[in-house]
């Protein structure tokens, strides 16, 4: 009886196995990402992966598309409704109230890790994605959102991809420019309800904000001629945007103005942005964000000012690839250790030079022919040849790959021959 196979699990639809140069572009991003924060002295925080499910149903409200259709809630063993993070932002807020982190205000935070949606997969966007992430906490100084464009400019030129990539700003106003704008939206959409799409006559009454950047051709005509912002600025919002965006020139960072950038939920305020590129399909936008001054208010806290980005690492990742080759790190040493004997004396050679800031790289397996042919592949600048004779003298033979020389040297000279 032949006995039965047993199927191999599949990776979950929306999920992905990241190896090789894309996991280095990943890296890269992260790492690149860790450096500017620091710069910019945004502290580094480390947030749960799942919430309180009224965590997001109140900071992202209950009939937007991620709270309706998108977010992976389920209920624990208490009876507790959680959910996975669809974004960092709310979770952050929460963590600012439940912490006390308002004795720290004005707080630059720093965070980046997994999000969870379930939508439909696409190229740049899956349902397990990452994101890096920096909010500025307690300030309503046009200053904070100016440093936090610069930082996320001088991000994407450390990356090595601000080319091609513009950044788009427009203001919200304050909370009575907002409304003003958002009656008199309504009044405007209405009399073209019958011809607008589906999603768009949905949103009229609630959300109206969110048609001007609907994707539909049957809006677009509408949309054109749409009130826009700068009909309702008070003087106090003109200032804010003015501040921002001579903040901005100061600084050198490029912007161009987007009168149709907005963000649907009522607790965003002022400035608006996204830094766009043609690079990436449909999906264009590798970073973007806001200012939120009513979040806080929104989850239970005291009125409390904030402005913050988000960029998805994934996107960035292909950004960074497609501009470079990010190869994996390269070895400095290859030990090629030859007999048993060998193989255990230079494990501690390898521990020694890996203490020293060398990076090294070392076969399990094989003659010495497969050994030296991982040694060439693994970059390395040096091979350490170890056999029986070698090990009875206390030395090595170093042979250097680039030039094809070698010779004999002490193992105890070996880490500053090498790094000299």
């Amino acid at each position: 009886m032949s006995k039965q196979a047993i199927p191999t699990p599949q990776a979950i639809r929306g999920t992905q196995d990241i190896f090789g140069a894309e996991a280095e572009a990943f890296g890269h991003v992260v790492e690149t990402f860790e450096r500017v924060r620091k710069l910019y002295r945004f502290r580094r925080v480390e947030m749960p992966v799942f919430e309180k499910t009224t965590v997001f149903s109140r900071s992202l409200g209950e009939t937007t598309d991620v709270v309706s259709k998108e977010m992976y809630s389920f209920e624990d063993r208490g009876g507790e409704s959680l959910t996975l993070r669809p974004e960092f932002t709310a979770g952050l807020a929460r963590a600012y109230l439940t912490n006390g982190w308002q004795q720290h205000a004005p707080l630059k935070i720093a965070t980046h890790g997994p999000l969870f949606r379930y939508e439909r997969p696409q190229k740049g966007r899956y349902r397990q994605f990452h994101q890096i992430d920096a909010e500025v906490i307690g300030a309503a100084e046009p200053q904070a959102d100016v440093e936090l464009l610069v930082m996320a400019d001088q991000l994407l030129r450390e990356l090595g991809i601000a080319d091609g990539v513009t950044l788009n700003l427009n203001t919200l106003g304050d909370g009575p420019s907002r409304e003003a704008w958002r009656a008199a939206l309504i009044e405007y959409f209405r009399a073209h309800k019958d011809q607008l799409s589906e999603d768009s006559q949905d949103r009229l009454e609630r959300n109206p904000l969110r048609i001007l950047d609907s994707k539909d051709p049957r809006d677009k005509p509408f949309t054109a001629d749409a009130p826009m912002i700068d009909q309702f600025l008070s003087d106090e919002a003109q200032d804010f945007f003015g501040k921002v965006t001579a903040g901005l020139d100061a600084a050198g960072v490029a912007w161009v103005r987007a009168p149709a950038l907005v963000r649907g939920l009522d607790y965003y305020r002022h400035t608006a942005f996204e830094f766009i590129t043609d690079r990436l399909g449909a999906q264009g936008t590798v970073l973007g964000g806001g200012r939120y001054d009513g979040l806080l208010e929104a989850l239970g806290g005291p009125a409390t000012p904030a402005v913050g980005w988000a960029a998805g690492i994934e996107r960035l990742a292909m950004l960074v690839a497609d501009s470079r080759a990010i190869a994996e790190p390269a070895a400095d040493v290859a030990i090629v250790p030859m007999g048993p004997a060998a193989e255990a004396a230079c494990l501690g050679l390898a521990a020694t030079l890996r203490r020293g800031g060398l990076t090294v790289d070392m076969g399990y397996r094989g003659n010495m022919k497969k050994r030296m042919s991982r040694a060439n592949e693994s970059g390395a600048r040096f091979a350490l040849i170890v056999g029986d004779e070698e090990l009875a003298a206390g030395e090595a033979t170093v042979k250097n790959l680039v030039t094809g020389t070698q010779e004999r040297m002490a193992l105890h000279a070996i880490p500053a021959h090498i790094a000299a």
